[in-house]
């Protein structure tokens, strides 16, 4: 019920995008997304930034869920940042980093106000910080320090000119939380993760 209210409190964001991969977190997100706004679409893009290490299945499930729920893929790579000269990489780095680059620059290129991803705080300690409403500044910074109350689960939405939100309704579940949904509502997932 929390996150379905949160993905609604979207509502005053005219161009926002559902950070969708295919795992099972974006694939939870995406089922609360269908669910929040039925019976009509949610109101925004799916958007995918691609390391180019993703299982084919994935990417299968994905370009289907895209499909079956009607609502436009966009595809961003980190090759083209590669090739663009935005992100530089050593022989041994991972790609994974450079996702936050390709990321901002796709926000900057759609003008994204508001990109809503299935970030949890349980999964790292820098997140357990991040508010579900994160405020990044115009070069798609998250400043810590500057982190507005969420107090009795009100919002602060306002944005300024270049700015935008990071959204995360499941910020405050558990991976426990995340597989007891998608057995509840007997969500898809990508073949590998029933080998």
């Amino acid at each position: 019920a929390e996150a379905v209210y949160i993905l609604r409190e979207l509502a005053p964001f005219s161009r926002p995008a559902l950070l969708f991969s295919g795992g099972k977190d974006s694939a939870v997100l995406l089922h609360l997304a269908v669910k929040a706004f039925a019976p009509q679409r949610p109101p925004f893009k799916l958007l995918h930034i691609d390391t180019g290490h993703n299982f084919p299945e994935v990417l299968a499930f994905r370009d289907a869920r895209a499909r079956q729920t009607g609502l436009q893929l966009i595809v961003r790579n980190v090759e083209e940042s590669i090739e663009r000269g935005s992100v530089r990489l050593g022989p041994d780095q991972s790609r994974n980093a450079a996702q936050a680059v390709t990321l901002v620059e796709a926000q900057q290129e759609f003008e994204f106000d508001a990109l809503i991803g299935g970030a949890r705080r349980d999964e790292e300690r820098a997140r357990a910080k991040e508010r579900v409403f994160s405020h990044r500044d115009a070069f798609g910074a998250w400043r810590p320090r500057a982190q507005r109350p969420e107090l009795w689960s009100l919002f602060n939405r306002h944005i300024g000119v270049g700015e935008h939100m990071r959204v995360f309704p499941i910020s405050n579940w558990t991976e426990a939380d995340v597989w007891a949904y998608i057995i509840q509502e007997q969500i898809e997932l990508p073949s590998l993760y029933y080998a």
